[in-house]
């Protein structure tokens, strides 16, 4: 008798270890959260900076902003990833160092880790952030009508709930309140999860699966997606992409999918560094700078 698949064609814990941890298959993958904390250092010590403000009430909900040398600048916020168990803002500070030489405010996002909390209260305090930045970074030069969101990995997944948020209802901001979203690596169904090495710190079951993956609850929505991998990335961290991103054409959203090649899990946000690259071109085009 064959053996019934966990998810999808993958048979046991092992076959989907392979292709959600990203670290398999790298030589060194520790050199990566190297270099994210060296560059991140150098961002904090290059440029102008305001940090650990707090965006709601437990020490954990915290933010850094890396304002632009110019007034009422368009805005970015990004928001980190780790698995939802993992790393700080402080660990993302590079991401500002090519959106500020593009005229761009960064917001980097700190947030709660699990097991300690869930991933609920953890789509529940990006969600807060956003809505603080949306209120309140007219205060530190920023444009609230021009702010565009965006992540990496379990970052990318809180970005796109974002985008499913009823934000007129629950927060009392417009329906579409942000401009552009860049999706880099992200997890869109959380099922296969469940099965994986994380199942112990993040603890999914089938309400908090459903309730926490995207791609069951697309919406219309007028703010433009950039969805984008590595694509020396596994195969399933392609098709989650590719996936999200016809669901989210089908509701007759606008998006672009943009394999990077050459780049994996790790350095796919690399782009974030360097002001000339395709990510911060992006963006600056969709924020009109």
């Amino acid at each position: 008798m064959s053996q019934a698949p966990l998810y999808r064609e993958f048979l046991d814990q092992a076959q989907i270890d392979a292709q959600y941890n990203p670290a398999i298959g790298l030589s060194d993958p520790a050199q990566y959260g190297r270099h994210y904390a060296d560059q991140s250092r150098l961002a904090r010590e290059r440029l102008r900076c305001v940090l650990d403000i707090p965006f709601g009430p437990t020490l954990a909900e915290t933010l850094d902003i890396f304002p632009a040398d110019q007034p009422n600048a368009p805005v970015f916020v990004f928001i980190h990833g780790g698995y939802w168990r993992a790393l700080s803002s402080k660990d993302f500070s590079c991401v500002a160092l090519g959106l500020q030489a593009r005229g761009i405010t960064t917001v980097v996002v700190n947030y709660a880790l699990a097991p300690r909390v869930s991933i609920d209260e953890i789509t529940r305090q990006a969600r807060a952030s956003l809505a603080w930045v949306r209120r309140h970074i007219g205060e530190h030069g920023g444009d609230s009508s021009r702010v565009a969101i965006g992540g990496h990995s379990a970052g990318a997944h809180l970005a796109a709930m974002a985008l499913q948020t009823p934000w007129a209802g629950d927060y009392g901001l417009p329906a579409d309140p942000f401009k552009a979203a860049v999706l880099v690596s992200g997890l869109y169904d959380l099922q296969p999860l469940r099965y994986s090495f994380l199942q112990p710190q993040i603890q999914l079951d089938d309400g908090v699966i459903r309730r926490n993956s995207p791609l069951f609850s697309v919406r219309p929505c007028a703010t433009p997606a950039l969805i984008t991998w590595g694509a020396d990335e596994s195969t399933e961290f392609a098709r989650q992409s590719t996936t999200f991103h016809d669901a989210w054409r089908a509701q007759g959203n606008a998006s672009s999918l943009l394999p990077q090649a050459g780049a994996h899990h790790y350095s796919a946000i690399f782009d974030f560094e360097r002001p000339d690259s395709p990510l911060c071109g992006w963006l600056a085009d969709q924020l009109g700078v």
